[in-house]
């Protein structure tokens, strides 16, 4: 026994065991020293917030119009609050007026050609109404709003066809919100009962799959991984498998979000979209495209770059709560025949809302005399006045 081991290629091998054992101990500890550096960034978990309180009646203070009109103050103050200033005082509509509000919505990133065809129907519907009050105009400007966003919106497919999970593929570039959407979105249907399962499919970041871990583990949901750099189609394809496997009712699957404009991330995004289907007959059931709203005009040419290339069937939009750009939901609705489906107005858990236009008008617009229309800074001070 003491010759084996005086062997030079026996203790060989088992310097080299030692080796690999020490690197495997020191990785893991490495992942598990990334993911509580994530739980850290991402603060302690919050339930889901319904807004109602405890006899289950919407309460004031957290109701969901209070909720979006605080998200939204930004693009409120931007658009809604600059155009009252431009209405205040005015008892005549005329060309410098048409010409003041071309340029607003202009520059709140409502986009040249969504602005000129909003001002054609108001014009029209002016004329016809013989409106010369600014104030009715305002109004006529909020139901054209309300129409065109009305006209766009949708829910998120959630029941499948046939027998297996939903399967809804998560596209977009890199810093949109896509792991932060799909978490909630995760959180949000285990809180509804419902298994879940994620694919981490972006393979090109580590730290993208390290925060799908750490949601994954927050919201009760089980991810399926592979190691960094990998093929994406074949995380998708294991993530719907084992969706079916193991009775899920959701799988989400990630990808990679390099930039839009390399054709190679859409043939990869094309692939994964086979791939999926092959994994589950008719899937995926949703593609769903996180657009970044502080990106304003940009986010149009994504949507169009990406709805070519893998046809997107919804759209969340992000970070509502943080950019007075906003107005670029108007210029999506307009521009393309696909339904926003979800916008991001906060943080927490519960600010990921499905898009409901006539609370998103309400909290956009108020009333020309309410708080709503004053914007952030000046919220604090209305109630002095």
């Amino acid at each position: 026994m003491n010759e084996l081991f005086a062997s030079p290629l026996v203790l060989t091998g088992v310097a080299l065991l030692l080796v690999v054992a020490v690197g495997l101990l020191l990785r893991l500890l490495s992942h598990r020293h990334r993911l509580e550096g994530l739980e850290d960034q991402l603060g302690e978990p919050r339930e889901l917030d319904s807004g109602l309180d405890e006899s289950g009646v919407e309460s004031e203070a957290d109701g969901l119009v209070q909720r979006m009109s605080k998200g939204l103050s930004a693009t409120r103050e931007r658009l809604v609050l600059r155009m009252d200033e431009l209405f205040r005082g005015r008892r005549t509509i005329d060309e410098a007026l048409w010409s003041n509000l071309e340029e607003l919505l202009v520059t709140s990133d409502v986009g040249i050609g969504t602005a000129t065809r909003l001002l054609e129907k108001l014009r029209l519907e002016a004329d016809r109404a013989q409106l010369e009050d600014s104030t009715a105009l305002r109004k006529l400007l909020q139901d054209e709003v309300r129409a065109l966003l009305s006209a766009r919106a949708g829910m998120l497919a959630m029941e499948a066809p046939g027998k297996g999970p939903t399967v809804i593929v998560v596209v977009g570039v890199n810093g949109a919100g896509k792991t932060t959407t799909i978490g909630k979105l995760a959180a949000r249907h285990v809180a509804q009962g419902k298994k879940v399962v994620i694919g981490a499919g972006d393979t090109f970041r580590a730290a993208a799959i390290d925060q799908l871990e750490v949601w994954s583990r927050r919201a009760g949901a089980e991810v399926v991984r592979h190691e960094e750099g990998s093929d994406p189609a074949a995380v998708t394809f294991d993530a719907v498998k084992a969706g079916v496997a193991r009775g899920a009712d959701l799988v989400i699957c990630d990808t990679a979000g390099r930039l839009h404009t390399k054709g190679d991330l859409m043939d990869e995004l094309q692939k994964i979209h086979r791939v999926a289907g092959k994994a589950l007959a008719g899937a995926p059931h949703e593609v769903l495209l996180v657009l970044d709203s502080t990106t304003g005009q940009n986010a149009v040419m994504q949507a169009r770059q990406f709805s070519a290339a893998v046809g997107v069937t919804g759209i969340a939009l992000t970070k509502l709560d943080g950019t007075a750009r906003g107005g670029v939901i108007l210029s999506i609705a307009d521009e393309f025949e696909i339904p926003v489906k979800l916008i991001g107005i906060g943080e927490g858990v519960e600010d990921l809302r499905d898009f409901a236009p006539e609370i998103f008008v309400e909290s956009l617009f108020g009333s020309p005399d309410a708080d709503l229309g004053r914007g952030l800074n000046s919220a604090a001070a209305a109630a002095g006045d």
